[in-house]
């Protein structure tokens, strides 16, 4: 399942986000979104659990919850809209 992350701090990385998740079960791959014009982070990224009961566990357990500082929003991701 992927995982949409929020409100991340701007110096979290991509294995800060894998060591939190890892907590809650197997995580295959963590990406934060970066902006390609200033190479800071936009604050939000995706984390994949490939156990929908550790994914769902791990939604519950960080949504609302302080993480370096930021208190993160964290859902199932949605499919992304395609562009037309």
């Amino acid at each position: 399942m992927k995982i949409f992350v929020a409100k991340l701090a701007f110096r979290t990385t991509a294995e800060d986000l894998r060591a939190y998740f890892e907590q809650f079960g197997q995580v295959d791959e963590c990406k934060v979104i970066m902006d390609h014009e200033t190479g800071r982070s936009k604050c939000y990224g995706f984390v994949e659990m490939p156990n929908e009961a550790e994914a769902y566990k791990a939604i519950v357990e960080t949504d609302d919850m302080e993480f370096q500082g930021n208190v993160l929003q964290v859902r199932k991701s949605r499919p992304a809209k395609k562009l037309k």
